[in-house]
């Protein structure tokens, strides 16, 4: 009560005061004239009939307030007038400033080269610009509120809107067209809007298929030459009448045809990797022996790590291709042998969880520093250049890692610290693990 009393504005304490200066007066009136009931009736009912009548004029005014002028009214009702006017002023204010927004974002969008297309939390289309529209045939009377998965029906992108792989984005092919799209999800932290963007990359992927198939031409072009190249060069290095000075050239031409060899065989397996055709059927394939025979590999090398630790926690299976798995591996822990030191250590390790199976390697060599990590699957990235052609490396093993796992549906992570060491690890879904003992059900 006080907390209200102490909020009355001067007008408001001015009503008050001017009623309760005519009931005392009608009072006082009445006691002279012996009717005191009777004049505090007609006060109060002429009180009544006043603030009726301006109640009325105030809900005239807020029906008409677009045409007509404010009611002029003293006191309380005078006051009340004035904060309606207050707040209505400032709502056109807003209003203005809310449409010249909407105005200002509306011609941004239809100047914008990407297309847009706002979301609801169920995937209906809420709103497009016409770039969107344009190019995925979209039209505001038939479209809005209707699912976008039923108008753009591509495998790939209903996947990547229901499961959000993967993480760059889908890029489909309208065969109507020949246009490729890119298609990328803006989340806001909340799934009631989402604002998925269209990007026409069409030169981008003619660019790349002619960049694979140039890559792809390029490295039959050279087996053939080079296995020529490297056949003479033997024939040298067994000839006794051989001028000894030539010994050391010659060993090093083999060395650095060897290493030519690599990387065209690379290039060939990470062409395959990327046209998207599975020559092999994918069946169940044994990890932990798989790993096994790896590690006794890496033992047997001349130069190796004095310590290479195998951990398998599940002798789960795991359905894939068998070749592009062991490609995987092996190159992963070659990498790690590379760059660990002969007093380093190297784990292996292979699990199963509620998420999935997983396939770590673990060393304890010169680490990455994180600025590089992002760009380790680039094909013919470095870290250090030097160290890695006097290692005879080719920088395509992390590419073809990361191709071979796309095809499986999984994911690579990469953790390391220069000094310290790297850890690679390979996220398999579970949809793909086997249990062994279904699996020898299923060969008997």
């Amino acid at each position: 009560m006080k907390k209200i009393l102490s909020a009355f504005s001067p007008s408001g304490w001015q009503s008050v005061s001017r009623l309760c200066i005519a009931l005392l007066a009608a009072w006082l009136l009445g006691l002279a004239l012996g009717r005191v009931a009777l004049v505090l009736a007609i006060v109060l009912g002429i009180y009544s009939i006043v603030q009726l009548w301006n109640v009325l004029r105030v809900e005239y005014w807020l029906r008409n307030r677009r045409v007509e002028s404010p009611p002029d009214i003293s006191g309380v009702w005078g006051e009340v007038v004035t904060i309606i006017s207050r707040i209505y002023r400032r709502k056109q204010f807003h209003r203005a400033r809310v449409t010249g927004l909407l105005r200002e974002f509306r011609r941004l969008t239809t100047a914008m080269p990407e297309g847009a297309v706002l979301l609801g939390p169920d995937h209906e289309i809420l709103w497009f610009n016409g770039r969107a529209g344009e190019w995925l045939r979209l039209r505001r009377k038939r479209d809005v509120g209707i699912r976008i998965e039923n108008l753009v029906r591509h495998p790939s992108f209903v996947e990547y809107l229901k499961t959000g792989y993967p993480s760059d984005g889908a890029v489909v092919e309208d065969l109507e067209t020949d246009r490729w799209l890119a298609f990328n999800v803006v989340r806001t932290g909340t799934a009631e809007r989402q604002l998925l963007m269209v990007r026409d990359v069409s030169q981008e992927q003619q660019l790349q298929h002619m960049r694979k198939d140039f890559v792809a031409n390029a490295s039959h072009e050279l087996r053939s030459p080079l296995t020529v190249i490297s056949g003479y060069l033997d024939a040298l290095a067994d000839d006794d009448a051989l001028d000894p000075a030539w010994n050391s050239p010659v060993l090093e031409m083999r060395r650095q045809a060897e290493r030519m060899r690599t990387i065209i065989k690379d290039l060939l397996e990470l062409s395959k990797l990327e046209s998207g055709e599975h020559t092999q059927e994918e069946q169940p394939v044994d990890m932990a022996g798989m790993l096994s025979l790896l590690r006794k590999e890496v033992m047997a090398l001349e130069a190796h790590p004095r310590n290479v630790r195998l951990e398998l926690q599940s002798d789960a299976l795991l359905k894939g291709v068998e070749s592009e798995l062991h490609s995987i591996a092996s190159n992963l822990i070659s990498n790690a042998v590379k760059y660990t030191p002969v007093e380093g250590e190297i784990e292996l390790r292979w699990w199963v969880d509620d998420d999935g199976a997983h396939l770590s390697v673990r060393d304890t060599g010169m680490g990455i520093a994180e600025e590089h990590i992002p760009r380790l699957t680039e094909r013919f990235y470095r870290v250090d250049p030097g160290r890695a052609r006097s290692m005879g490396g080719s920088g395509l093993g992390l590419a073809i890692v990361k191709h071979a796992l796309q095809r499986h549906d999984a994911t690579l992570q990469v953790q390391s610290k220069e000094g310290v060491g790297s850890t690679f690890t390979c996220h398999f879904p579970s949809a793909r693990v086997v249990a062994r003992s279904a699996d020898v059900l299923a060969i008997a």
